[in-house]
């Protein structure tokens, strides 16, 4: 399928809000990562949900200004996986320990991303952009496992975020597989479900 794809409602400026906003969420990776090198550990974690924070707010801009785009999509993806990049390298810089240990922990949802964006090059010779609820929801769970990580108080609000990171992965897979042609900003995989059953 082209890039030149039609998406309706779709609009084409590539300069809006929500898409500086993704800006910022995607370069403040290389930041927290620099904060981690200085072994900062309380900067780190309010970097992160600062810019965590960014994505919930770009999404609802976008809707609120009638500024969503294919590009903006797209742009938006680009930065999650910066800041999840971001986040992993500073973990590991800041608390290599915990993670060698978390490994069982951490492998599935790496893993679950990698084969889920493959099949989505694979099918549609582009990155997918479904940006589902459950994704919205991993950011919320990662803050709080990052935060009982960060200030060593329990590592199991750590491994319920990992472990739903993994399942919104396959999630994304299966709406991959299912839908015909790319969508951005699918909500579910019952939407991707019904949208598909509808055409």
């Amino acid at each position: 399928m082209s890039d030149s794809t039609p998406q309706p409602h779709y609009s084409t400026r590539l300069l809006t809000i929500p898409n500086l906003l993704c800006i910022i969420r995607l370069l403040g990776a290389f930041v927290l990562v620099a904060i981690a090198w200085r072994g900062q550990p309380k900067l780190f974690f309010w970097g992160f949900v600062v810019l965590a924070m960014t994505d919930w707010l770009d999404g609802k801009l976008a809707i609120l200004l009638d500024q969503r785009s294919v590009f903006g999509a797209r742009l938006d993806s680009w930065a999650d996986a910066t800041l999840y990049a971001g986040l992993l390298v500073g973990t590991v810089l800041l608390h290599s320990a915990i993670l060698r240990a978390e490994l069982l922990w951490i492998i599935p949802p790496l893993a679950t991303y990698l084969i889920s964006t493959a099949a989505g090059f694979w099918k549609y010779r582009r990155w997918p952009s479904y940006h589902t609820r459950a994704a919205k929801t991993c950011w919320l769970l990662m803050i709080i496992g990052v935060y009982g990580m960060s200030f060593d108080l329990s590592l199991l609000p750590l491994r319920i975020a990992l472990t739903a990171v993994a399942l919104t992965n396959i999630e994304a897979l299966f709406i991959t597989i299912i839908s015909p042609s790319w969508r951005a900003d699918v909500t579910s995989i019952y939407h991707a479900w019904r949208d598909t059953k509808a055409r």
